[in-house]
């Protein structure tokens, strides 16, 4: 067993190397590992942590899980109910007193209140009846509300005055890379959050990276799990919008898990959205081969940063010789990038040797006793 857990271990570290391209019979230039001594590799092997997948396992896993949750629901909240819009230059604004339509522009036939209304200028003011160069620009509408109000009750016993913004032409925040319809979405009265914007541009695509997506604020770039927010409610992935952001949806091809060994079909499986399970990538795959395989040996190798976490590797066994270790397999959940490796049963790999030496030892005899008929002629 520690040998092939020592295998296992050098294989995670010839799959570390960027440089290598792994195909089924193929040299691996470069990998110099393999030249390393014994004693490395029983270093290595020390640095792995292995457990094995069984429902203690699954239940810590499960309350880790909840626990993070917990934490997520009670920080980084987006507290929606304070939001409030602030107007800005170049935005248009409609205002209207009532029983007072000498101070309301009526709309023309087959013009709009954008068209007619106020517009805020450079300077960031409007200018109304009794009421010229009001500072708007930055202000809230129950703000610029007050102003007004103050102004007109010097001519209007108690004005009661009603303001929208009809043009949203001051802020906009940009939406960009692998999502349906990329473009530009204005900031409105209705609070915009990253979720939201990715929705209205239809999504993301099928090639996108829904697992990190770049958000940028003031010159300043931090990466969003966007599979954390759908697939554990990871409320502080989501950000409330401002003017000039930029989401920015990349495409990978990272997404990936690798099923190796003796299983039908080895090759890579796709991540969705909602993560895959150790059975389904195993189903991918095809399934082990029930002849060969050992199905005590049914592997998940899963890179570490040895400086941040102590060891190389995290590796985890199922033994699948018993119908439970089935539903183990399908409540395990695999990670992007994780090494899934069926091992081969000892006699299988007697039998795989023998097989490969039959061959030689035919041609061998055939030439054997060639040389002796000539001998004997």
């Amino acid at each position: 067993m520690k040998n092939v857990i020592r295998n296992t271990a050098m294989a995670l570290s010839v799959l570390a190397i960027s440089a290598c391209t792994m195909i089924p019979g193929s040299h691996l230039s470069g990998a110099d590992y393999f030249d390393q001594s014994t004693e490395q590799a029983q270093v290595d092997l020390d640095n792995v942590k292995i457990t094995a997948i069984d429902s203690s396992l699954l239940a810590q896993q499960q309350i880790l899980r909840s626990k993070n949750n917990a934490q997520l629901l009670n920080s980084n909240s987006i507290k929606l109910d304070d939001y409030e819009y602030h107007i800005g230059i170049r935005d248009v604004l409609t205002i209207g007193v009532w029983e007072h339509p000498e101070l309301t522009i009526p709309a023309a036939v087959q013009r709009t209140a954008a068209f007619d209304g106020f517009r805020v200028q450079s300077d960031g003011t409007i200018t109304f009846a009794y009421a010229p160069k009001i500072a708007a620009a930055g202000k809230t509408i129950t703000e610029l509300h007050d102003i007004l109000v103050t102004k007109l009750s010097k001519v209007i016993e108690n004005p009661q005055v009603d303001i929208k913004v009809v043009g949203f032409n001051s802020q906009k925040t940009y939406i960009t890379g692998e999502v349906n319809k990329p473009g530009v979405q204005p900031i409105t009265e209705i609070p915009l959050t990253l979720i939201d914007a990715i929705n209205q541009a239809g999504g993301i695509t099928n090639k996108a990276d829904w697992t990190h997506i770049t958000f940028t604020r003031n010159k300043k770039t931090e990466l969003i799990k966007l599979n954390d927010f759908y697939q554990r409610g990871d409320i502080s992935q989501n950000r409330l919008l401002q003017n000039g952001d930029i989401v920015h949806v990349a495409r990978t091809d990272l997404q990936k898990v690798f099923v190796l060994g003796d299983v039908k079909n080895a090759g890579m499986v796709d991540v969705t959205r909602y993560g895959i399970s150790l059975a389904e990538a195993l189903a991918n795959a095809g399934g082990i081969n029930e002849q060969t395989a050992d199905a005590n040996g049914i592997f998940v190798l899963r890179k570490k940063d040895i400086k941040k976490d102590g060891v190389i590797a995290d590796v985890y066994q199922l033994h699948a010789k018993n119908a439970l270790a089935l539903v183990l397999a399908g409540q395990f959940k695999l990670e992007p990038q994780d090494i899934v490796y069926v091992t081969t049963a000892p006699v299988a790999r007697w039998n795989r040797l023998i097989s490969q030496l039959i061959p030689t030892l035919t041609t061998i005899d055939q030439i054997s006793e060639t040389e002796a008929r000539g001998n004997i002629f």
